[in-house]
């Protein structure tokens, strides 16, 4: 997107006219180990040497950067902190193979994915275990619990699949992304930790999956826009069709 609408037309037929030729990715390259929400905190900077910039910086979070075939980053280029943000950063297209770029550890499944496997994992122990002569998921608090999970897994793919389809039909989706975003990250950790309860000890246990879907899922409530950023663009963006109703 910020090359869509930013770009020239040599950039915009070299990388966009790369993503229609064959199944390649892209990434965006913001957040950084001290920045994420906070953009005009960001530290990477880029030096212009000759018809060149040298970029030093470390980004973190990207998602697909270690599969894209080139990034979008943002670096500062004036170094004066009393330079507006709007002033002082510039973004750069980077080929994915360019030198001095390393990739570091990967961060992969979806939060509703998270969750699923949560609730599959947790659904299949608790017809495994039994208690007091039967499996745990005939007993009223087993089977509640994995009742308030599938809803929760059911709402969250709705979720994000109606952002999705307000993006497909050409109409801003901002207000229902976010929601899919916000819900769904809470979800995936509400469902890990309930799969953790219904496994009991075991569910402490490296042996067993849950323990380390409830250390996956706290990422989903922080990067990409924190929970809290989240709930700030939902209200404001409610607010403003609330004003533009009435």
């Amino acid at each position: 997107m910020p090359l869509i609408i930013a770009g020239n037309e040599q950039q915009k037929r070299k990388y966009l006219g790369r993503m229609t030729e064959e199944p390649i990715m892209c990434a965006y390259c913001v957040t950084e180990p001290g920045a994420g929400s906070d953009v005009a905190n960001i530290k990477t900077r880029a030096e212009r040497k000759g018809d060149e910039y040298i970029v030093n910086g470390q980004k973190m979070w990207i998602t697909n950067g270690g599969k894209a075939s080139w990034y979008f980053l943002l670096a500062r280029t004036d170094p004066d902190p009393a330079v507006p943000a709007s002033k002082a950063f510039t973004g750069f297209v980077v080929d994915a193979d360019s030198p001095g770029i390393h990739v570091g550890r990967k961060v992969a499944a979806g939060a509703v994915g998270l969750a699923r496997r949560a609730l599959d994992e947790a659904t299949r122990y608790g017809m495994e275990r039994k208690t007091f002569g039967k499996p745990i998921v005939e007993h009223q608090a087993i089977s509640f619990l994995l009742a308030d999970m599938a809803m929760k897994v059911e709402l969250a793919r709705l979720a994000y699949q109606r952002a999705a389809w307000e993006a497909d039909r050409g109409r801003r989706n901002t207000f229902y992304a976010s929601i899919a975003k916000a819900f769904a990250g809470d979800v995936a950790n509400q469902a890990a930790a309930d799969a953790v309860q219904i496994f009991g000890g075991n569910g402490f246990n490296c042996e067993f999956p849950v323990e380390k879907l409830m250390r996956d899922a706290k990422i989903y409530q922080i990067y990409e826009g924190t929970a809290q950023i989240q709930r700030l663009i939902i209200a404001r963006e409610h607010l403003s069709k609330f004003a533009a109703q009435n």
